[in-house]
């Protein structure tokens, strides 16, 4: 006798399944704002609001557990001011071979949640000599060097202003120091050679990294409004003749924390 099939929920399915879990956990019914921290950026989250609940991400359908330093394997949900924040205090990276869907479900389950807008930040390498270490940058446009998207089939997503406009401009009347820049997303996780930042620099990158474009790509795909920022945690690799280590991120990323709690704290109600 054949076994009866198996039944394999879409990733869209699996995203509603955690946000409506999400809501009996945090005891919040829809959530208006996420937010995803990068490598570096996790003490900044203690300056967003008053946190309601936090939860661990393998309490959820479709999360797995935090697999780099510096990420926390959890979920705050804060309030700020009127606002519900879903603060996401790890992320789950291309380079760990969980797959795309595994990537952007942090995503997908922010849009299920309610969420209309999304802060995707990260820790990266700096192409222009003068982003000193702990330099936050606005990204006005992504290069996906992963060869991989989380949309499948005759799914055409305009990405013409992924990286809002609308928000840089807010950001910007916070913070008129702030710089824009292209981040190039490599597959990681090796960082990459001094030949491929010179590629990416000629392709018009500014920024190097492992994270961020295909969520980026999911949050549009599911109609939130996206807010990217990278803290610039290194010089990439021939920009500068120190070597890099995961370490040096963590510790640039400790050092601006307070700058970024800061301004995430007086972005968020803006957004």
């Amino acid at each position: 006798m054949n076994a009866p099939p198996s039944y394999d929920p879409s990733p869209y399915t699996v995203a509603e399944q955690a946000a409506s879990q999400l809501a009996t956990a945090t005891g919040v019914e829809r959530h208006d704002l996420a937010l995803v921290l990068g490598s570096g950026w996790l003490p900044a989250a203690d300056m967003l609001g008053e946190s309601t609940a936090e939860i661990a991400t393998t309490d959820l359908p479709g999360f797995s557990a935090a697999a780099v330093a510096g990420h926390s394997g959890k979920i705050r949900s804060i309030r700020a001011g009127d606002k519900n924040l879903l603060v996401f205090l790890s992320r789950t990276h291309y380079y760990e071979g969980k797959g795309v869907d595994a990537v952007v479900h942090g995503v997908r389950t922010a849009a299920a949640a309610g969420c209309h807008t999304i802060v995707l930040t990260n820790g990266c390498g700096g192409l222009d000599p003068d982003w000193a270490p702990g330099t936050p940058v606005l990204i006005k446009d992504h290069i996906n060097l992963t060869g991989a998207s989380p949309l499948v089939g005759a799914n055409f997503v305009d990405l013409t202003d992924l990286y809002s406009a609308r928000l840089r401009g807010v950001a910007r009347e916070l913070d008129p120091s702030l710089d824009e820049g292209v981040y190039v997303q490599f597959p990681g996780p090796h960082y990459e050679t001094p030949a491929e930042v010179r590629m990416a620099g000629i392709i018009g990158g500014d920024l190097v990294g492992m994270s961020t474009t295909l969520e980026a790509i999911a949050a549009r795909e599911a109609g939130m409004e996206v807010l990217g920022i990278s803290l610039v945690t290194n010089a990439a690799a021939g920009i500068s003749d120190q070597p890099l280590n995961h370490e040096e991120v963590l510790e640039a990323g400790r050092a601006a924390a307070t700058r970024m709690g800061d301004l995430l704290s007086r972005l968020v109600p803006r957004l």
